[in-house]
């Protein structure tokens, strides 16, 4: 049985820079594309966080110091489905399993906690990673969305 694609009812993609500053950006631009479902301010505070866990990921452990590109996308689905995916085309993770489990990390130099992905899993319905060492990283992060308007 074949599975018929659904098509978005609407759909962003940016491409920027690596630079930690831009992480903020990303943040920043999904929220305001995904203004248009109307969610609750918990619920957009939690997709922005994976956003920013997803992002500072791709600028840290992706190109590690060095400067790539990161691609974000995001679509909206019918039924407030949504689809986020950041790629980079840095170094790749060499153990994705491993990079999942809690407190994992690659740069313990830079103090980090090792949480991304568990902070993504904990605010996301979906999380998905596809990694190729020297080629980059996929992550999609997939939620539904209630809009406050269909909770009165």
């Amino acid at each position: 049985m074949s599975r018929v694609r659904q098509q978005p009812i609407n759909e962003m993609k940016l491409t920027f820079p690596s630079y930690s500053e831009n992480e903020r950006f990303a943040r920043i631009a999904v929220s305001g594309f995904l203004s248009q479902l109307d969610p609750c301010i918990d619920e957009l505070s939690d997709i922005k966080t994976a956003v920013s866990e997803g992002v500072t990921n791709a600028i840290v452990h992706g190109y590690r110091g060095t400067v790539g590109t990161v691609l974000l996308q995001v679509k909206i689905f019918q039924g407030g489905r949504i689809y986020i995916k950041i790629q980079d085309k840095g170094c790749g993770i060499e153990n994705i399993e491993q990079a999942r489990e809690p407190l994992f990390t690659t740069a313990p130099e830079d103090d980090r906690a090792g949480l991304g992905f568990a902070i993504m899993e904990t605010f996301m319905e979906k999380v998905r990673v596809k990694s190729e060492l020297g080629k980059g990283t996929t992550l999609v992060l997939e939620r539904t969305v209630k809009s406050r308007k269909s909770r009165l």
